[in-house]
């Protein structure tokens, strides 16, 4: 994962500092995530190497024990974990990743959260989607984690969406390419909670929009796809999405098939939602942040209003 290269005032705030290491809240122990730290620095060349990838990205001060709680596959090449944090000076913005420090493992993992900060608050849960890779942390996810695992977790990211009660009401739009859903169901997550809050206490952030662009291989490949067409049920008149797959082979299911498009994101859909309000989040492959974002500012999008973050 690499660091966001455009942040919106305000709406995208960022929380820096010194790492500390507060052994009182760690069973991992201080000199264990020390040489985590160390192996970062040994490992800088390596172009997989998150830490070094994002030593400039500003990250939280605490460094959390973290219990796994629950597990699913959500797809055959995707494994979503459910973690129990106690921590409660531990908190993250919506969009942002955690490093995943894990015992006996000396390459640290980052990995969005894919839950809403409403979560943590209420249950003391975040969640994370994981694809398999050969990546150590990766693996050892897939294969040697189980309920009860205990690890480390610490926030970082620049890519978040947090709006506060008075800030201007913003359209959204999320453009979504494979595992990249995970920060963007966040924020699409999190909103959903800002418009529930405002609707019962009739005060809080007003939200606007919401178009969610989410692109797959194929239907078993996109995440959360029950979790992302309850919202659009449930807020009709602002959370809507479509759906892309680009080597669908089967047929696809009744369900489905109103927010399927057989075929990659377009920029004629995209250019539809061009708006002086509206923010852009993007999230995937390289290649496809990379067009979407050159695309958006070539039809005169603010590069403050353009947000994206890449998956490697």
């Amino acid at each position: 994962m690499a660091f966001a290269a455009a942040l919106v005032p305000r709406l995208a705030r960022g929380s820096g500092g010194t790492i500390s290491l507060r052994a009182t809240l760690l069973r991992l122990t201080y000199s264990t995530v020390r040489s985590l730290n160390l192996t970062r620095v040994m490992k800088s060349k390596r172009k997989a190497d998150h830490l070094a990838r994002t030593a400039s990205v500003s990250r939280r001060e605490v460094v959390a024990t973290a219990k796994v709680c629950g597990a699913a596959n959500e797809s055959p090449s995707v494994k979503s974990l459910r973690l129990l944090v106690d921590d409660k000076e531990f908190s993250f913005k919506a969009g942002q990743w955690v490093d995943f420090f894990i015992p006996g493992v000396s390459v640290v993992g980052g990995f969005s959260i894919c839950s809403s900060p409403r979560l943590l608050q209420q249950e003391r849960i975040i969640e994370l989607a994981v694809k398999y890779t050969n990546h150590p942390p990766a693996l050892w996810i897939h294969n040697k984690c189980t309920l009860d695992s205990e690890v480390a977790v610490r926030v970082g990211g620049e890519f978040f969406f947090d709006p506060q009660p008075t800030d201007a009401h913003r359209n959204l739009v999320l453009i979504a390419g494979g595992v990249g859903i995970n920060p963007l169901l966040s924020i699409l997550r999190h909103s959903a909670d800002l418009h529930r809050e405002r609707a019962n206490k009739g005060s809080g952030y007003e939200i606007g929009t919401i178009k969610l662009f989410y692109s797959a291989k194929n239907t078993g490949e996109l995440l959360f796809k029950k979790n992302i067409l309850d919202l659009v049920n449930e807020f009709p008149e602002k959370i809507a999405c479509s759906l892309h797959v680009t080597k669908q082979t089967t047929q696809i299911s009744a369900e489905l098939k109103p927010y399927i498009t057989e075929g990659r994101i377009t920029e004629k859909e995209i250019q539809d939602y061009i708006s002086k309000e509206t923010l852009f989040y993007i999230c995937g492959p390289p290649p496809m942040t990379d067009f979407f974002s050159k695309q958006l500012e070539n039809n005169h999008v603010p590069k403050e209003h353009i947000c994206f973050e890449k998956w490697w």
